[in-house]
């Protein structure tokens, strides 16, 4: 399967959005801001939005890259580290869905894509340890980020059951990156069962979609004050 990196880009002004137009314009998540569009104080507002437009709207990837953003001069130079680190994901991990969000990186693996699990299972096999051994590498080349990581299933089952799944699958998934020595403070760790399905639950393929886990990389501060210092604000 070939490696899926985007550019996101967003309406060009969210206040404006959000004036005239409400929050119907953002319901559609595909469509996120690009670095340097918008100011930091509008990028808060339309994560928020966004992220409560997304399952149950608890810091989904999408609203906490949006939420993220600086904007301006300094934005714009963080978008370009994202871009090398975007590309740098897709061409080593095949399969992985890559996306630049405002001035972060979306990555979502799914059941056909990089990180596996078995049926009710949350352990990390060989083939996983492979996509997520080039994720390390990735992420010791670029210290200076913070990574959301978050896990998700289908709608099979007892949500009760999902929900813990989920959260077996993505703390395995961070216990793994940071055994390989990814620094744990960089992490924040969520999960959501089936309250964030991205697919029809309907069908098989589907609910193997929703079985995923997904990514988000962002600026830290130091990465923030550096393209501030460097746009001379």
């Amino acid at each position: 399967m070939k490696t899926l990196f985007k550019k996101i880009n967003i309406v060009l002004l969210i206040s404006a959005v959000l004036l005239f137009t409400g929050c119907e314009a953002l319901q559609n998540t595909n469509k996120a801001q690009r670095g340097g569009a918008i100011g930091a104080g509008a990028g808060a507002t339309a994560g928020a939005v966004i992220g409560n437009n997304v399952g149950d709207g608890h810091n989904s990837v999408v609203g906490a890259l949006i939420g993220a953003v600086v904007g301006g001069t300094a934005g714009a130079l963080i978008g370009n580290k994202m871009d090398k680190q975007a590309r740098e994901i897709s061409d080593e991990i095949p399969g992985a869905e890559v996306n630049r969000v405002g001035e972060g990186i979306s990555v979502t693996f799914d059941e056909n894509s990089g990180i596996f699990f078995a049926t009710d299972k949350y352990d990390i096999n060989e083939q996983s340890k492979n996509s997520l051994d080039k994720l390390v590498k990735i992420f010791k080349d670029y210290p200076n980020t913070n990574i959301l990581l978050e896990g998700h299933t289908d709608n099979t089952g007892r949500a009760e059951y999902n929900m813990e799944l989920s959260e077996k699958r993505a703390k395995s998934v961070y216990n793994y990156l940071t055994q390989q020595g990814v620094e744990s403070h960089r992490f924040t760790t969520k999960w959501y069962g089936e309250d964030q399905p991205k697919h029809d639950n309907s069908t098989a393929d589907g609910r193997s979609k929703n079985r995923r886990v997904e990514i988000g990389i962002m600026a830290d501060e130091t990465m923030k004050q550096e393209a501030e210092e460097q746009a001379g604000n």
